[in-house]
């Protein structure tokens, strides 16, 4: 990864609880434990992580892919991904997904082997289009849209009174890739043509006592910097991406990071973390809702979906711990089966839970902030910071345990 300056630095993703096992013996293999306390992490293949010292050899192997942890002589052999850490401690973090097991307190053992354990993930920018894509092999995951897509020939097909909407957009995702290769999002929708996939961005911008959209595209644009940086490997691939929000298209007032993680796909689907900051770069620039208690936050936008349903939960308010997800259902051209998109809110975030909004004709839905009725200040030296994780897989609508379960895995081990 390139490096970032001060609070731009990433903190990593995924969720993990655990601790190192020394590795005792001079000639045995290192080993790290996972604490999974009601197992709820290995019912969803969730993804974990150890604090861990590793020599340059086997940090090589993991760059890789031939490096893997083994919880025993029979289990599986799971590929793991090392994230160097800071300087003078010489610590970093092993991340991997953890295989279905008992409860409490289990103890991997790191393997060393000669072919890849997995399908390197990739981050690599198209130099035909200036977009950014993830690869799992020879599969496409999803693609950042870094440079600016103009609407062209897109015009065509627009009601003349909706072409205001059809403006030039950059920094979001699409397409999604499903299962089966199946594109899940929609950008340029003739009836809502700002809709762009999945996109994060407010209806109301107010600075200097003016008001933008930079939801509808309206005054105030989010423009990629090209300050870009990538990581590879067999576990994820990681974009981050900064933008700064131009007022009229010239006047910078928010600097933005988008840092999306791509983990490689299991039994259980495939996991996607988005990381969003924000911070006002000189005056405040307030953010808000639609009126202040519509949509506004977080916008999935889907391509057409046969047999749809949308399910939202959040658990009552005096809940411990208070839990929130969605769930769309449905079937996707190209696939072979319904697919669910299950959204996860972190507990970290501002005003959390945020209110769940759907446009099931649209096949939009999203979690809302800031709280109905209110304004959230972005302010000089101050980070706002959202996080979400995606939950791609396949069949129908699951039972509430094991949405439970992956609200645990992502929230109880941040």
């Amino acid at each position: 990864m390139g490096a970032s300056d001060g609070w731009w630095r990433t903190l990593a993703g995924g969720a993990a609880v655990a601790l190192l096992i020394g590795a005792g013996a001079a000639a045995a293999a290192p080993r790290v434990a996972i604490e999974d306390a009601d197992g709820s992490l290995g019912r969803v293949g969730a993804p974990v992580s150890a604090a861990i010292a590793l020599p340059a050899r086997l940090c090589d192997a993991a760059a890789k892919g031939l490096l893997g942890v083994r919880e025993s002589k029979s289990g599986p052999l799971v590929p793991v991904q090392y994230e160097p850490g800071d300087p003078p401690s010489g610590k970093g973090r092993l991340r991997f997904l953890l295989p279905a097991g008992r409860k409490g307190v289990r103890t991997f053992t790191l393997v060393l082997v000669k072919q890849p354990i997995a399908p390197l993930l990739q981050a690599r920018k198209d130099e035909a289009t200036g977009h950014m894509d993830v690869r799992e092999g020879d599969r496409p995951v999803l693609r950042y849209n870094l440079a600016i897509n103009e609407p062209g020939d897109r015009l065509k097909s627009i009601q003349p009174a909706d072409q205001i909407y059809a403006r030039a957009r950059a920094d979001y995702i699409h397409p999604l890739f499903g299962p089966d290769g199946e594109e899940l999002t929609k950008d340029w929708s003739p009836d809502h043509p700002h809709h762009r996939g999945i996109y994060w961005a407010w209806p109301e911008v107010d600075w200097h006592g003016q008001r933008g959209d930079l939801h509808a595209l309206q005054r105030v644009f989010a423009r990629p910097t090209g300050r870009v940086s990538t990581v590879d490997g067999p576990v994820y691939a990681q974009i981050e991406s900064e933008s700064l929000w131009k007022w009229e298209d010239r006047d910078p007032i928010v600097r933005e990071l988008a840092t999306i993680r791509a983990y490689r796909e299991t039994a259980h689907g495939r996991w996607l973390d988005l990381t969003l900051r924000f911070a006002a770069l000189g005056d405040d620039v307030a953010i808000a809702r639609r009126g202040t208690e519509h949509y506004g936050g977080l916008n999935v936008r889907l391509a057409h979906v046969d047999d749809q349903r949308i399910e939202f939960h959040t658990d009552p308010a005096d809940a411990a711990p208070r839990m929130a997800w969605a769930d769309l259902t449905g079937a996707f051209a190209g696939g072979k089966g319904p697919v669910g998109i299950v959204l996860l809110q972190s507990r970290r975030n501002p005003d959390y839970p945020g209110d769940w909004v759907q446009y099931p004709e649209l096949n939009w839905f999203q979690p809302t902030f800031p709280a109905s009725g209110t304004r959230y200040v972005l302010r000089r030296g101050e980070t706002l910071t959202l996080r979400f994780r995606v939950w791609i897989r396949s069949g129908a609508a699951l039972d509430e345990a094991r949405y439970r379960d992956a609200w645990r895995a992502y929230n109880d081990g941040e």
